[in-house]
């Protein structure tokens, strides 16, 4: 437990990243707090809370990639349980929400499972919801208490600027229409022009590539994406871009969800280095070379410290360049 402006805390961690919770709790000073998840012989599952709750601000800690389903049942008890025990409020630290993608009806007779995560979350008794950039931002509208997105992109923006230094003929690349604006952001940033991948999906991760709009010819071009799931969709594009002429690609993206086969793909790629977040620890078989994931664990920390304090998290969502800007 710690106490912050008379307020007392408490922060756990579940199964999913107990990684960057740790890694939280040593920035926030917050110790991890005892909770015990386990599985019966049927494959419930089961937790205890090994010490009082009552009065305090829990923060759980839970991303919700693969094992989906698992992870999602793993955060609604624990939800329960200390709703039960009488915390004072409930704060879910979600950096990856799952089903995410499935935000709206594309077609007759589906589900907007995004929605469905949201009120589950709710009725468990989820007073607050921290995530990271969400696939839709709409998302946040299915909620009926508050949320707040999170975004990686000053801390992606500030790893490419200490990388290049100014010195490179930068193009930011957007996978594909939707991305345009995410493309844009870092492109003000970064103070670079962008490029469309035109493409097609078939079906479900396949991408079937069709131009580039914009000008890619000898400069180092860097895709970003909030995430990569299968990677055909950057495999294809860093083809797509060395042929017309790019210097150099790279990728970079939130949540690196890494389905089979991404790794062969990423691997096999023109991608030179892929940057990514910590909000999905990788297991050994999704780990790579190219990789590099950068800890979001001060982001998240100082926004649960802001949060327990009452103060305000726009300096969150701002590059360190634009932080010094307003200091000078």
């Amino acid at each position: 437990m710690a106490v912050i402006d008379g307020q007392k805390v408490k922060l756990f961690s579940l199964s999913a990243n107990k990684k960057l919770a740790q890694e939280i709790s040593e920035y926030t000073k917050i110790p991890l707090s005892n909770c015990e998840v386990k599985r019966f012989a049927d494959g419930e599952i089961g937790l205890n809370i090994e010490e009082t709750v009552r009065g305090h601000h829990v923060f759980i800690i839970q991303p919700t990639h693969s094992p989906v389903n698992e992870n999602i049942m793993e955060l609604l008890i624990m939800i329960d349980a200390v709703k039960r025990a009488s915390a004072k409020s409930v704060n879910v630290v979600m950096p990856y929400y799952g089903y995410s993608r499935q935000d709206r009806k594309s077609a007759s007779r589906q589900p907007i499972s995004a929605k469905l995560i949201a009120n589950l979350l709710e009725k468990a008794g989820a007073d607050r919801v921290i995530s990271m950039d969400l696939h839709a931002g709409q998302i946040q509208g299915f909620f009926d208490i508050p949320i707040d997105n999170f975004v990686a992109m000053p801390i992606i923006v500030d790893y490419f600027r200490d990388k290049f230094n100014n010195e490179e003929d930068l193009v930011i690349v957007s996978p594909d229409h939707g991305g345009a604006v995410r493309a844009r952001r870092m492109g003000n940033a970064m103070h670079a022009p962008i490029a469309i991948i035109d493409k097609s999906r078939p079906k479900d991760n396949e991408v079937e590539m069709m131009g580039i709009v914009g000008d890619v010819r000898g400069k180092v071009a860097i895709i970003i994406d909030d995430l990569i799931d299968t990677a055909g969709t950057i495999a294809s594009a860093s083809h797509a871009l060395k042929a017309a002429g790019a210097k150099e690609v790279y990728a970079a993206c939130t949540h690196p969800v890494f389905s089979h086969p991404a790794i062969q793909r990423i691997n096999d790629s023109a991608i030179k280095e892929i940057i990514c977040t910590n909000t999905i620890e990788l297991s050994s078989d999704k780990q790579s070379p190219k990789v590099i994931q950068l800890s979001i664990a001060s982001l998240i920390g100082q926004g649960i410290m802001n949060i327990v304090e009452d103060k305000p998290l726009s300096s969150l969502f701002e590059t360190t360049d634009q932080k010094n800007e307003k200091q000078s």
